[in-house]
């Protein structure tokens, strides 16, 4: 558990730490981790905001009733315009938290507002979506219709009661596929993509506009060189970047496509007749990568790709 007499750290410390823990991805200690859980909900409730249990730490309450073993952070997620929650609640939370001695950023994204909650070592990412053609844009890209999320379920989950999307089997169905209730440290990411719905998620770029912003935007624009087992690199290799657009290598082996904003997007490679998804990828646009494959690990890899 969680020392109350660990030493503080300043912000910049706390948010460097943040950042090293978001890309080594450890897993979190359950008992910090519901701890986090039971004090953000304090504040959400202090505040009157209604929010609900998302993504893993959903699968993990309604699946198993508890939290995954393997996750690592908390998945949190409000509407801005339904259940009376509005953009100005945002910071009265952030504020009660803070006071309470947790780290919290608050981050602007077009189709959501991001507020990372840090303390424990334990991390909470809360977003706050905007409702976009009757969807909201769940990581990495999924445009969940907002019918799932009018009237949400209680379930009991860390000796408490929260709520999470409705009916649960949907959402849970729309995020992992049809295989949800299997439970999969490794490879859930290629299920997770293979549900999604194919061309990009509403509220970005739609293909002609991307088609001119890769071709008079470099500023706007990801470039990516595929690399084979040799290092050499792979023509017509496939690459896709998760509800945003798909692409294909040149004879140089360079992939160049839209990214709107710096984030983390899930990225997939298929080359040579293999296919690596690559969950989670900080990409920024107007920068260069360079993906290699590892003959020891081709799936469940993170934060791989390098700048080149």
């Amino acid at each position: 558990m969680a020392d109350p007499e660990m030493p503080v750290s300043t912000d910049a410390e706390t948010a460097a730490l943040m950042n090293q823990l978001e890309r080594e991805i450890p897993p979190m200690d359950i008992g910090d981790a519901e701890q986090l859980m039971r004090e953000a909900k304090a504040a959400f409730d202090q505040h009157g905001v209604v929010f609900f249990l998302r993504q893993g730490t959903c699968l993990g309450a309604v699946r198993d009733g508890a939290l995954i073993p393997w996750d690592d952070d908390l998945d949190l997620g409000s509407i801005l315009g339904m259940h009376g929650f509005t953009e100005a609640l945002i910071e009265p939370v952030a504020e009660t938290l803070r006071a309470g001695g947790a780290y919290v950023e608050v981050l602007e994204e077009g189709l959501y507002t991001a507020v990372k909650i840090f303390k424990y070592r334990i991390r909470i990412d809360w977003q706050a979506y905007r409702v976009v053609d009757g969807t909201i844009a769940h990581y990495p890209g999924v445009p969940f219709p907002v019918r799932l999320f009018e009237e949400l379920a209680l379930v009991d989950f860390i000796g408490d009661q929260y709520m999470v999307p409705s009916p649960p089997d949907d959402y849970l169905t729309f995020k992992y596929g049809p295989d949800w209730r299997t439970p999969k440290q490794i490879g859930y990411e290629k299920d997770v993509l293979d549900a999604m719905p194919q061309g990009t998620v509403p509220g970005r770029a739609g293909p002609l506009k991307q088609w001119f912003i890769v071709r008079f935007r470099p500023s706007q624009t990801g470039r990516l060189l595929v690399l084979d087992r040799n290092d050499q690199p792979v023509p017509d290799a496939e690459v896709r970047i998760a509800g945003i657009t798909r692409t294909r290598t040149n004879r140089r082996g360079v992939a160049r496509f839209y990214l709107p904003v710096v984030e983390n997007y899930a990225v997939t490679v298929i080359a040579n007749g293999a296919e690596e998804v690559l969950y989670e990828e900080a990409l920024e646009p107007g920068r260069s990568y360079v993906y290699r494959p590892d003959a020891e690990q081709t799936a469940g890899r993170y934060f791989v790709l390098t700048e080149g």
